[in-house]
C-alpha cells in the first residue's frame, strides 16, 4: 500500500517569524520551502510583501515566489496547481517540502483536497462592479453577503478582488463559491501532514508588526510602489491591493499624508494578523507553538521534533 508523501507546514500571523523558522528547519531536515503568500508570488513586489532576500534564504530553494506577473490575475486555483507541482518536484529530489506562509486560502488549497470552480470570467460583469464600487464603496461586499454569506465571512469587506471573484462565480454558475470549494476541515489531505502554527502574546505580535512596517519604510517601500506605478502597473491591479501597497498608493495620489498612510498600514496589518489567527485556529490539525516561550533555536528544536514524529 502506497503511503502519502510527507508535507511539513508552518502557518501563523504576519511578522510571526514563519520564514526564518522554515529556513532553519529546511537546513536541518533537508527541505525546500514552498511559500504560501498571495503577494510574494508577484515579481517586483518585494519590500511590501516582506519577501525573503537571497541572504535570508541561506541557500535553501524557495518556490512560489516571483512566479506571476503583477499585471495579471493569479487565482487560488493557479496557486494550488503550481504549488502542488512544486511539492512533487521537491519529493522527486528526495527532499522534504515545507509549506510556509500566512495566506490561509493558499495553505488550505494545498493541504486539503479542495476543488476550485472552473468558472471562467465575465469581463463586462467585472467592469460593472468596478464602476459600482467606485460610486458606492462596500456595495460589492453587501451583495456577496446576500449571495454567499459563508464566503463573505471569510473575506474582509475591503478585499475587493476576492469579493468580486466570489460574486462572479455566483453570477456564472448560480451556485455560491463556498459550496463549490468544499469544507477543508472535512476534506482528506492528499499529503501526510504535520502542521505547526506559530503564535505569541498580542503585545509582542503588535510590536513585531510595528518593527516590520518601520523596516519596510526604511528599505524603500515608497520608492518600490512609485517604481511599479511608473512602470505602468495599474494601481487597481489585484497585486497592488495587498497591505502596504494600497496605503502607499493613496499617499502618492495625494489622498493622505505619509504619516497617515503608515499608521493605516500598521492598523490594517494588526487587523489582518487577527484574522489570520482566527482562520488557522479553525483547523484542528494545527499544533501550536508559542514563539515567546523560548529562543529561536529552541523553538526550531521543538518543531523539528514534532515534524519528525508526525511525518514518520
Amino acid at each position: 500500500m502506497n503511503r502519502k508523501q510527507p508535507l511539513a507546514v508552518i502557518v501563523g500571523p504576519t511578522a510571526g517569524g514563519k520564514t526564518a523558522i522554515a529556513v532553519e528547519l529546511a537546513k536541518r531536515l533537508g527541505g525546500e520551502v514552498i511559500s504560501a503568500d498571495s503577494v510574494a508570488v508577484y515579481t517586483g513586489l518585494d519590500i511590501g510583501s516582506a519577501k525573503p532576500t537571497k541572504a535570508e534564504r541561506q541557500g535553501i530553494p524557495h518556490h512560489m515566489i516571483d512566479c506571476a506577473d503583477p499585471a495579471e490575475s493569479f487565482t487560488v486555483s493557479d496557486y494550488q496547481q503550481r504549488a502542488r507541482a512544486a511539492i512533487e518536484g521537491v519529493h522527486s529530489r528526495g527532499n522534504l517540502p515545507i509549506l510556509a506562509g500566512g495566506t490561509g486560502l493558499y495553505v488550505n488549497a494545498v493541504i486539503s483536497d479542495l476543488g476550485f470552480t472552473d468558472a471562467g470570467r465575465d469581463e463586462a460583469f467585472r467592469l460593472e462592479w468596478v464602476k459600482r464600487e467606485r460610486e458606492l464603496p462596500g456595495s460589492a461586499y453587501a451583495a456577496l453577503e446576500k449571495a454567499d454569506q459563508k464566503r463573505a465571512k471569510e473575506l474582509h469587506r475591503n478585499d475587493f478582488q476576492r469579493v468580486l471573484r466570489a460574486l462572479e462565480v455566483f453570477h456564472l454558475t448560480g451556485r455560491p463559491m463556498s459550496e463549490q470549494n468544499g469544507d477543508f476541515q472535512k476534506s482528506e489531505s492528499p499529503y501526510r501532514l504535520a502542521v505547526a502554527g506559530l503564535t505569541m502574546p498580542r503585545e509582542l505580535l503588535y510590536a513585531r508588526i510595528e518593527q516590520r512596517v518601520d523596516q519596510m519604510l526604511s528599505n524603500g517601500l515608497v520608492l518600490e510602489v512609485q517604481g511599479l506605478l511608473d512602470a505602468g502597473l495599474d494601481p487597481n491591479a489585484p497585486s497592488l491591493q495587498g497591505l502596504g501597497y494600497k496605503e502607499i498608493i493613496a499617499y502618492l495620489a495625494g489622498k493622505q499624508t505619509l504619516e497617515q498612510a503608515v499608521e493605516l498600514i500598521r492598523q490594517n496589518t494588526r487587523r489582518f494578523a487577527k484574522r489570520q489567527l482566527t482562520w488557522f485556529r479553525r483547523d484542528a490539525r494545527t499544533v501550536w507553538f508559542d514563539v515567546s516561550e523560548c529562543s529561536k533555536p529552541a523553538l526550531a528544536d521543538r518543531i523539528e521534533d514534532f515534524f519528525e514524529h508526525a511525518l514518520q
